[in-house]
């Protein structure tokens, strides 16, 4: 499993005090407000920053950086990721996930059979679509519903789907 667990993309610096603009990669934007550290990977190190502020606008997330005062300090980080660490992560409930423990997963059919990989997580409004690498090469695509997702076993990498009919066409 993930030590770090991904909460969010710095898009951009936020007005000319060293604040930044957020796009959050988690379902509840709110959990920055209790967040004190992040971790920020700068490309060459991973960087610990402590929250000084939080504030929303729109869709993103405006956070002030103690100790980073100008917009010159926070410039650098643009398209950076921040991260928490897994006992920072936010409770999951029963059959709940980390997109980052899904990743990598074996996927088999109700009979064992490998289908392939999981590589990505697509996120929708509706629900998750998990896209799977295939042994040949090519992309499937499954509902994360529970008519098609029937086992998730993290710790033994595996996830044990049943193909819905008209998804191999």
């Amino acid at each position: 499993m993930e030590r770090l667990i991904k909460v969010g993309a710095i898009t951009s610096t936020h007005g000319l005090r060293g604040e930044v603009k957020v796009y959050p990669l988690t379902d509840d934007a709110a959990r920055f407000r209790g967040c004190r550290e992040l971790i920020l990977d700068t490309g060459k190190e991973k960087k610990k920053l402590e929250v000084e502020n939080v504030k929303f606008f729109k869709q993103f997330v405006i956070l002030k950086f103690k100790g980073l005062d100008r917009i010159e300090d926070v410039e650098g980080y643009r398209r950076k990721e921040l991260y928490v660490t897994r006992d920072q992560a936010v409770p999951l409930e029963k059959d709940e996930y980390f997109i980052a423990d899904l990743i990598g997963l074996r996927v088999v059919d109700e009979e064992g059979e490998s289908l392939g990989t999981l590589r990505d997580v697509i996120r929708t409004g509706a629900n998750d679509v998990y896209s799977v690498l295939t042994q040949e090469g090519e992309e499937l695509l499954l509902p994360a519903i529970r008519d098609c997702i029937l086992e998730v076993d993290v710790e033994g990498g595996r996830m044990r789907v049943h193909i819905l009919p008209g998804l191999l066409d």
